[in-house]
């Protein structure tokens, strides 16, 4: 039986507690839903490459082409409708130029298994396009890379479809 002057009698006491085992059981289930959902954007060989880039960052800063690089996004993006995104490539003094290739990929930084990827075809001189068609609302990075031989240079936008 609990003395009368007990600090367990005290409702304060309990509540203080009750709200501290709340905390570590809501803190609990957090971690358990992070542990067994990753959906980061991880690549499946990032050692690799990251000691890809570390031994190669030098070399391809020497080979490095210096081009100016821009995308064409629209201002709205709707979900579910196709969109029309353009990508303009000049040389370091400004005059258009090819890529070997084009690529517009898609990430969506909450689920990897929305990514998708889209050849961008070529329209002019150094000027790119695809339409794409966002599957879901919110937040998407864009990464649009040209490829120059081995070389592979990136340009990266964010957008959030279905949000004025």
């Amino acid at each position: 039986m609990a003395d009368k002057n007990s600090a367990w009698r005290s409702p304060w006491v309990m509540v203080w507690f009750g709200l501290l085992a709340l905390f570590f059981i809501f803190t609990g289930v957090r971690i358990f839903y992070a542990i067994t959902s990753s959906p980061g954007l991880v690549v499946d060989d990032f050692y690799e490459r990251g000691e890809d880039y570390s031994a190669n960052r030098l070399k391809r800063e020497a080979r490095d082409p210096r081009w100016q690089m821009e995308i064409e996004a629209p201002e709205f993006v709707d979900i579910g409708k196709p969109t029309l995104y353009g990508f303009r490539l000049k040389n370091k003094v400004g005059k258009p130029i090819d890529a070997d290739a084009v690529i517009f990929y898609a990430y969506r930084p909450s689920d990897k298994r929305q990514d998708f990827e889209i050849p961008m075809k070529r329209v002019a001189m150094g000027h790119y396009t695809a339409e794409v068609s966002f599957p879901l609302l919110g937040v998407w990075d864009i990464l649009i890379s040209a490829k120059n031989g081995s070389d592979e240079y990136n340009l990266p936008h964010r957008i959030s479809a279905g949000v004025k």
